[in-house]
């Protein structure tokens, strides 16, 4: 495998659509699947499951198999070891992920940077407390978050580019600051890192915000919920708050603020696209402080 896949492959799969897709093909009759089968087993949309076919076919998990009008995706074989650590089994066996690889490959990814010791110990940290909130997809979770969590540090520890860093924190990490996040990244693209985190976080970032951010022409992408944790304050430049008290932890130089939201928590649709809209406004307002420039 090359070194661009194998410093990207965690955070690709870290995306839980992505990573069902590839075990929904994995387990498929003859290792092999249709993006119309798939769409219907997800209940999402075609151009959807396209969109997240493509990311995995450019990162060489998946290959595609022309035949005729119709296009068949299957794993690649050169990728089945590691698809097996990240996801799992097939047909969801309950064996133990393969840490002592995934930790290899994490740390192939921050060689010169951080020493293996380093990088297993993040992993193993993200580990538990990823598995205290339920989340699923355990192993490819927590590579992503030791991943992200390593960059914090990183960052902390004087290696700033001079990009500004946005942390997102609500309670479930499931709703307002995915909102949020999502706006940012879209409309900031790599002018701005951003990051959420959640006081309390759930297991998964719940369908409506999927869908209304959706709406809007933003896909969640690999992101999922995520605990707080001291190295991503610190690493922020602006830390806004939405709902979570006083749980998150107040380190001098940082810019703190707090935007009195709605909780989606069990509202319809149409109040959820109004919280979004709102969250929208304030998102731009705080980019333009950022970049100096207005947002439209």
């Amino acid at each position: 495998m090359n070194q661009v896949v194998e410093a990207t492959a965690l955070s690709v799969l870290a995306d839980p659509t992505r990573a069902r897709l590839v075990q929904l093909i994995r387990d498929a009759e003859g290792g092999r699947a249709l993006v119309g089968r798939l769409a219907e087993q997800l209940g999402l949309r075609q151009p959807t499951v396209s969109h997240h076919m493509a990311a995995l076919h450019a990162e060489g998990l998946v290959i595609r198999q022309p035949e005729g009008r119709r296009v068949w995706y299957s794993i690649n074989p050169d990728e089945a070891d590691r698809v097996t650590a990240l996801v799992g089994t097939p047909a969801f066996a309950a064996e133990e992920p393969d840490w002592g690889r995934v930790a290899d490959d994490l740390a192939a990814r921050y060689r010169g940077v951080f020493s293996r010791e380093t990088v297993a110990r993040f992993l193993a940290d993200s580990r538990n407390l990823l598995a205290a909130t339920g989340a699923p997809l355990l192993a490819s979770r927590a590579a992503a978050f030791a991943a992200s969590r390593l960059d914090a540090l990183h960052r902390t520890e004087g290696n700033s580019i001079g990009t500004p860093s946005v942390l997102f924190v609500c309670v479930q990490n499931a709703g307002r600051s995915q909102l949020a996040a999502g706006i940012l990244r879209q409309l900031a693209g790599d002018k701005v890192t951003v990051r959420t985190a959640g006081s309390a976080p759930a297991a998964e970032v719940r369908s409506a915000i999927v869908t209304a951010l959706d709406e809007i022409g933003i896909t969640l992408g690999n992101e999922f919920p995520k605990p707080l944790t001291d190295e991503t304050v610190k690493a922020a430049d602006v830390v806004v708050t939405m709902g979570c008290g006083d749980a998150c932890p107040v380190y001098p130089g940082r810019r703190y603020l707090d935007w009195d939201l709605d909780d989606p928590v069990g509202k319809p649709l149409s109040v959820i696209r109004e919280i979004r809209d709102d969250i929208d406004q304030r998102v731009r307002g705080l980019l333009a402080e950022l970049i100096g420039a207005s947002v439209t």
